[in-house]
């Protein structure tokens, strides 16, 4: 078969977390930042395809189409994904990674998620990007981010427990394919099912609701935006780290460290001496 089997490809992502917890810090940041440029680019290719459809179910599939290969670029380039790495609890599991160095490489992806993410956000914002249809590009990505911020606290959580079961899930499903292609499917499907859903994903917020607030800061997407009467009390700062980007992350995690768990229960299991984690 061109496949690994569920057991193998665990193994192999709780050995390779020796390496991406190990690596200069520097690189680690750097490699972030690109895999949060990559994701941005694909909430820029979604917004960008999606502002001018009316139809819901058509917007949400076109979305679902195109931003899967976003993380499939982060895979395929070694980049480092903040949602992804909380697979690396099964690196803990497995008795190759202290908790600690998890947690460093959390903390240090995190930041460089959000830094790369949010430059490319000012960069569509203040660099014209937004300009399609005499501006309705900026109007939609104004709106969408108001409504991600609007996002009762309860829903964000749930909704990003959802996300991250599936984008888990794809970075496991991509270590199974053997080739190009196999990698890619297995990375595609279900992120494809999490953003045709609507589920809530951190470091793709850190792209969507910053380019709606700097879009917010542009005076002539800010007139577009009042010409529409769109009621944007709710998109600020502090409700996009409060009330939107604090709970999905939770949610992230709380669904990664659920599959990573799953699955070093069901495959990656094996009898050790006793050491704490």
């Amino acid at each position: 078969m061109n496949l690994f089997t569920p057991a193998e490809y665990t193994a192999g992502y709780a050995a390779a977390g020796r390496a991406k917890t190990q690596m200069p810090g520097l690189r680690m940041f750097l490699l972030a930042m690109l895999a949060g440029f990559f994701i941005a680019m694909g909430g820029a290719v979604t917004n960008t395809a999606a502002h001018s459809i009316a139809n819901v179910g058509l917007m949400r599939v076109a979305c679902g189409l195109l931003f899967p290969f976003g993380l499939a670029m982060v895979i395929l380039t070694g980049s480092e994904l903040f949602t992804g790495n909380t697979l690396l609890i099964l690196s803990v599991l497995d008795r190759q990674i202290p908790v600690k160095g998890m947690l460093k490489n959390w903390i240090i992806v995190y930041l460089g998620n959000a830094a790369g993410a949010m430059l490319a956000a000012a960069g569509c914002a203040f660099g014209g990007q937004l300009d399609y249809s005499g501006g309705q590009l900026a109007l939609f990505t104004i709106k969408l981010a108001a409504q991600k911020c609007a996002l009762p606290v309860g829903n964000a959580v749930i909704l990003g427990i959802f996300c991250n079961l599936l984008v888990t899930a794809a970075v496991l499903l991509s270590l199974a394919g053997k080739d190009l292609a196999g990698r890619v499917t297995g990375a595609y499907l279900p992120v494809a099912f999490f953003v045709i859903c609507g589920f809530e994903h951190c470091v793709a917020n850190l792209f969507y609701i910053p380019a709606g607030l700097f879009a917010r800061m542009v005076p002539s997407y800010a007139a577009l935006a009042a010409g529409a009467g769109l009621d944007l009390s709710v998109l600020t700062w502090k409700n996009f780290l409060l009330k939107n980007l604090l709970p999905v992350t939770v949610g992230n995690i709380i669904g990664g460290l659920c599959v990573g768990c799953l699955f070093w229960y069901c495959h990656g299991r094996k009898q050790h001496p006793h050491k704490p984690l």
